[in-house]
């Protein structure tokens, strides 16, 4: 079936990450999710068992840094302390997997691109990813280069007293989010090769959009099972968003 794209006015960021579990299954599309998602499910997997197997010993002492003055509400900040926990590994873990899979992933966004376009980009297939392997993997360091001094700082908040249990894994959630709409809205704007300052720029113009997909993900990644096959669905919702809002403005017809 055809695909028709979506005026802006009428699309949120709930509707490409829906759009994505659309898209992931789509004729022709299938075998290029294979690979990716063999190294989420892989890594993504192993992680999180390992992760929860160390829950048990790592929240006594993180609420152990609560003053005493506010252990009554330990009982309400545990669960903030679980999820703020899962959301630093999970978006640490998957800004690994990424970067091991993001030859592939530029390939599934590219491919799904040509499908939903009809117009596939010059040369493209695998043998292209691969010649063009050097300047991807500088893309992913350029990504991490961005996202690490900010992730720093705001690790640095856990571990201020009240501050880091109550208002700190709130600021990480909303840059978690932030950032994995970067990541994966990345694969196809760096496919057209777009600087990552004017894809930043680009992805401000729709910025609460960008972030509700980034929330979405955000959960998906966290949430055992669903979690291992996140990767590819990311990716081809936000390859959908590419084609509906951003292609026309670096794409000439």
């Amino acid at each position: 079936m055809p695909y028709t794209p979506f005026p802006a006015k009428s699309t949120n960021g709930i509707h490409y990450f829906a759009e994505g579990w659309r898209l992931v299954s789509r004729p022709g599309i299938k075998r290029y999710v294979f690979l990716p998602l063999l190294v989420n499910m892989l890594l993504m997997g192993s992680t999180f068992w390992w992760l929860f197997s160390q829950l048990g010993d790592w929240l006594p002492a993180m609420l152990s840094h609560i003053p005493h003055w506010l252990q009554w509400l330990s009982y309400l900040l545990w669960p903030l302390v679980v999820i703020s926990v899962l959301l630093v590994f999970g978006y640490l873990f998957s800004t690994i997997t990424n970067l091991i899979a993001a030859p592939f992933c530029g390939l599934l966004a590219e491919q799904l691109e040509g499908h939903l376009t009809g117009k596939p980009l010059a040369d493209t297939g695998i043998f292209s990813i691969v010649k063009d392997l050097p300047r991807i993997m500088a893309r992913e360091w350029r990504k991490l280069a961005y996202y690490l001094p900010r992730a720093l700082l705001l690790l640095a908040l856990y571990f201020i007293p009240g501050l880091g249990q109550t208002v700190a894994p709130i600021l990480w959630f909303l840059f978690s989010a932030w950032m994995l709409a970067i990541q994966y809205c990345d694969y196809p704007f760096d496919n057209h090769k777009v600087s990552f300052a004017d894809m930043r720029r680009a992805l401000r113009q729709y910025k609460a959009d960008n972030v509700q997909f980034g929330t979405l993900v955000s959960l998906f990644t966290i949430i055992p099972i669903l979690n291992l096959v996140i990767l590819p669905v990311a990716v081809c919702g936000a390859t959908a968003m590419w084609v509906d809002r951003y292609r026309a403005q670096f794409v000439r017809s």
